[in-house]
């Protein structure tokens, strides 16, 4: 038997799985699910953790804990690209997913089974959360007289339940237009960011450093943007853990939330993203293109100093 011989056997004995779109929706599943499980988790630090194990007194205390959410928030996006951005350049995001098909070629035949993997992703991260912290959210509801599942009055459960999943800020009232146009806005400021980011034309970030910068682009994001309905700019990021939080007794707090607001954090990303990237296309992607700008030189574009041959154990 020749010395190749084992090595061929052992590269067929590989999981067929992993080399085809089975292996990019585990990746899309554990990008997101470690985004909500940092995302989701600072939020129940904030809430329910820090003051219910005595090392705080108080929640949501204006831009104390604001900061604290936005940065959590910006981290978990930054570990769950680092995470999944080698085999799909994490999606995890629907917007994200239909806005590179819209406009940048990603196969249409993928886009379905991403956002369904997204989705699955993200209940399972907001799962992990609520097994973590709900002795810390129920001692929260207790001590507060809050009844899951109570939807305003005295024993609202929007405080618990704003772990999870997000809502529209009272001054709206009842009009969702206002929620709609932010969720548009933030995910389009999101997708512009994104693409600038990974645009080989203009400014791209070296040393593996784009992850962190799309972590900061969502911490801007919730800084500027964040208080009128709580920055979802992600389709599965808030459906995922909402139906979680319907599951665990929150019931029309959750779905269809305050004023049937449920699709808000669905649609209003699906629009901003594709509006985002062609408003980028537009103003810079386009400009750099007919100014014959050319493309950036990546001299390890495989992240190796040396391209290796094919793995064969």
């Amino acid at each position: 038997m020749s010395a190749a011989a084992p090595a061929a056997e052992a590269t067929r004995a590989r999981p067929r799985w992993r080399r085809t779109i089975w292996g990019e929706l585990a990746a899309e599943f554990l990008g997101i699910f470690v985004l909500i499980s940092f995302g989701d988790g600072v939020v129940a630090m904030a809430v329910a953790a820090l003051n219910q194990s005595g090392r705080g007194t108080a929640i949501f205390a204006a831009s104390g804990d604001w900061l604290l959410i936005t940065w959590g928030w910006a981290m978990a996006v930054t570990f769950g690209v680092y995470v999944a951005g080698g085999i799909t350049g994490a999606h995890i995001n629907p917007a994200v997913t239909l806005a590179l098909a819209v406009r940048r070629n990603f196969p249409w035949a993928k886009v379905v089974p991403y956002i369904i993997a997204q989705l699955i992703g993200a209940f399972a991260g907001a799962a992990l959360v609520y097994l973590v912290y709900h002795n810390a959210i129920s001692s929260y509801e207790a001590a507060h007289n809050i009844t899951r599942g109570a939807l305003g009055g005295s024993a609202d459960s929007t405080a618990t339940y704003s772990i999870f999943a997000t809502f529209p800020a009272p001054y709206f009232h009842s009009s969702m237009i206002w929620p709609f146009i932010d969720q548009v806005v933030g995910t389009a400021f999101l997708l512009m960011f994104v693409v600038a980011l990974t645009d080989e034309r203009n400014q791209p970030p070296r040393m593996n450093l784009a992850p962190l910068l799309v972590g900061l682009a969502v911490a801007a994001i919730g800084m500027s943007f964040g208080a009128n309905a709580g920055y979802a700019i992600n389709p599965a990021r808030d459906f995922g853990p909402r139906l979680l939080a319907w599951f665990a007794g929150w019931g029309k707090v959750a779905i269809p939330g305050v004023h049937n607001y449920f699709w808000i954090p669905i649609v209003g990303p699906l629009v901003g993203g594709v509006i985002g990237v062609i408003v980028y296309d537009l103003f810079i992607r386009d400009t750099l293109r007919d100014r014959g700008a050319p493309m950036a030189v990546e001299e390890e574009a495989e992240g190796r100093t040396v391209k290796e041959e094919a793995e064969t154990i």
